[in-house]
């Protein structure tokens, strides 16, 4: 069980409707006396201690109104596959940018920033990587994350907002294949990381590493020991049963060579 520290009146959760949002919406409630829950589809009646206020963010002015009254944001708002440029560009990229502007506008002086392992889906699985290896995106959905690391970076610089930038891996009740068993990061761990990062005195700007304590890991989360994050949850104690049910990689396909996984053959412009 996670038991936050409650840091903040108001707290704002963007992209609510999603299934990271669904996971973290009762888990957040611990965090704030208010959650405010946003996304531009439907997020369901408010309980107690909720509030709702739908945005699309590549509407300025709904943006604002989502962001007004705030304490702190976790943004997972966007979109979180491959897609064309112009889809990514609407939601992630200037998405990006209309939340920054609301939050300097309304003083917002702390956001946890969704980003993605996708930052770096370039680098082979042979690697480990820390926070401060070259982004190499493997998509346009990398691309975007990569922008919002640099967009966040600069607005803590300019105008203070503290920003974590967290490399989420891959997310789920249980690892799905064997990539995930590097990649894991459990739904009690990313709340861990979340409040976290809500509660370090001192947060800067900070990227880092969404995942479970995996004894296979690609990435190296030394730089994060300020923010205080200690992972309860491995992927380990599932390696037998997705061994069992999966077959060994191929190493000539890409997506079993680099750490993007299947996003470095995801074409973006193929119709579903």
């Amino acid at each position: 069980m996670v038991n936050p520290i409650k840091t903040h009146h108001r707290l704002l959760l963007t992209g609510a409707a999603g299934g990271l949002g669904a996971a973290l919406r009762p888990r957040l409630a611990a965090n704030c006396d208010v959650l405010r829950l946003s996304d531009k589809s439907p997020v369901g009646e408010a309980q107690g201690g909720e509030e709702v206020v739908l945005a699309d963010l590549a509407n300025p002015s709904e943006v604002d109104a989502m962001v007004a009254g705030c304490d702190a944001i976790v943004h997972l708002g966007g979109i979180s596959v491959e897609a064309p440029f112009e889809a990514i560009l609407q939601a992630n990229i200037l998405g990006v940018y209309h939340l920054y502007e609301a939050a300097r506008k309304h003083g917002v002086k702390r956001v946890v920033f969704a980003s993605s392992n996708h930052v770096t889906g370039f680098y082979q699985q042979s690697e480990t990587l820390t926070a401060d290896h070259p982004a190499r995106p493997d998509s346009y959905y990398g691309v975007s994350k990569a922008f919002g690391e640099d967009f966040s970076r600069f607005y803590f610089d300019r105008y203070g907002i503290e920003t974590a930038c967290v490399r989420i891996g891959s997310s789920f009740p249980e690892p799905r294949d064997r990539r995930m068993l590097a990649t894991w990061l459990s739904f009690d761990d990313l709340h861990r990381l979340i409040s976290a990062c809500l509660s370090t005195p001192v947060l800067g700007h900070s990227i880092v590493f969404g995942m479970s304590d995996n004894a296979v890991t690609w990435w190296d989360n030394s730089r994060a020991r300020h923010i205080g994050y200690v992972p309860q949850d491995s992927s380990d104690v599932f390696r037998d049963a997705v061994f069992a049910r999966t077959s060994a990689p191929d190493l000539n396909d890409p997506a079993a060579v680099y750490q993007g996984g299947g996003f470095v053959k995801a074409d973006p412009f193929k119709k579903a």
